[in-house]
């Protein structure tokens, strides 16, 4: 007797709803990622517990290294740029057009003004190695105002809505963290947030 022959049938699957999946998940990624800003100096915040998120906007983000060294940082290219008119006007430094424009490729800043048309001479994958063994000057100018504080003033006067946010690495000597500080609390400036990274509370 002889085998019956089972007709092979092709089988087809529907991929639509697959490719509709895939698509809502890229575009649902895409609108809720942040970017990761390419900063100066890599800074390793301490844990704390506090579950508050910093506000990301119009913030002035005070970024201090391991080695004690402060840079500047702005959410709004428009504002930096605006800034450092301003304080070319008052310490007397010209600035090329190119100069100017070049200011929106920096991420932070962190050099005197003194240095600052060097700094914004480099091309802007080299500013950060530029600017990392710097720093803006926290030492008072002729018993007046320090350049951390022109620059806080100039910022914050420009927009009253600015807020004022500290990162600094877990191993930033005390006295450096205080003395920013200070020169805050010297401007009345008292508000302003801490940034450090979550950590859980051990059980």
């Amino acid at each position: 007797m002889g085998k019956v022959k089972i007709k092979r049938q092709s089988i087809w699957i529907d991929m639509t709803p697959m490719s509709d999946v895939m698509v809502l998940l890229l575009t649902f990624f895409m609108l809720t990622s942040t970017f990761v800003k390419n900063e100066a100096v890599k800074v390793v915040t301490p844990g704390s517990v506090s579950e508050v998120k910093v506000t990301d906007k119009n913030v002035l983000t005070i970024l201090v290294d391991n080695k004690g060294k402060v840079f500047l940082g702005w959410d709004k290219p428009g504002d930096m740029e605006t800034a450092l008119s301003s304080m070319a006007d008052q310490f007397g430094v010209s600035l090329t057009g190119a100069q100017m424009k070049n200011v929106r490729s920096a991420t932070n800043i962190g050099v005197s003004m003194n240095d600052i048309g060097n700094f914004l001479n480099q091309e802007s994958n080299q500013m950060n190695a530029y600017q990392q063994d710097k720093g803006i000057p926290t030492d008072s100018i002729d018993g007046g105002m320090s350049e951390f504080q022109l620059w806080v003033k100039t910022v914050t006067d420009a927009n009253s809505d600015m807020k004022l946010a500290i990162k600094a690495d877990e191993k930033t000597p005390y006295k450096v963290i205080k003395k920013v500080m200070s020169e805050l609390q010297d401007m009345n400036q008292n508000r302003y947030e801490l940034i450090t990274s979550y950590k859980k509370v051990e059980d």
